[in-house]
């Protein structure tokens, strides 16, 4: 087997286990990143760890391929986590028109925000929190939630749209 080659620090044999899984490899963490960048870093870090640690590949419990492919997954998700969170809603735009350096106009904004939001749907106010406060991404929150995806990014844009209403009448 192969992987008995790499473990004694046979090359050739780790060239021929990259040629042969590299793809899948890759479209793996492509399809989870979206990147090829990003889906090519994933592919040499599990090649790199492998080579490094041969042993941790066990036959008994499944297929290389199916093993390679389950770390490419778990790589690439880690990876996403590390990102910054990801705004897809670039059509909304919460601004102020008022001068904020002045006190005065800085507190009616910030009376006007805190009206908009305690006026919302708990639910609403609930995924803007996650999203701006706590930092969490979209997907994050509908898993956190258990709420379909579409769901989460609806709320959150009704609830942007929302205040930027308020601070924009």
């Amino acid at each position: 087997m192969m992987v008995s080659a790499i473990r004694s620090g046979d090359e050739q044999a780790m060239a021929e286990l990259y040629s042969r899984y590299s793809g899948v490899i890759y479209s793996v963490a492509l399809r989870v990143l979206g990147e090829t960048a990003a889906a090519e870093d994933v592919l040499q870090e599990v090649f790199m760890q492998l080579w490094r640690n041969p042993d941790a590949f066990d036959a008994s419990r499944g297929s290389l391929a199916g093993w390679l492919a389950v770390i490419a997954r778990n790589r690439a998700i880690d990876a996403l986590r590390k990102r910054r969170p990801e705004v897809d809603i670039d059509d909304v735009v919460v601004s102020c028109e008022p001068d904020m350096a002045r006190g005065a106009d800085w507190s009616r904004a910030l009376d006007k925000i805190r009206g908009a939001l305690t006026s919302m749907p708990p639910l609403q106010r609930s995924a803007l929190d996650m999203a701006f406060f706590e930092g969490l991404s979209h997907t994050e929150i509908a898993e956190k939630t258990g709420e379909p995806l579409g769901t989460i990014k609806t709320r959150i844009r009704t609830g942007l749209l929302a205040l930027r209403k308020v601070l924009n009448p």
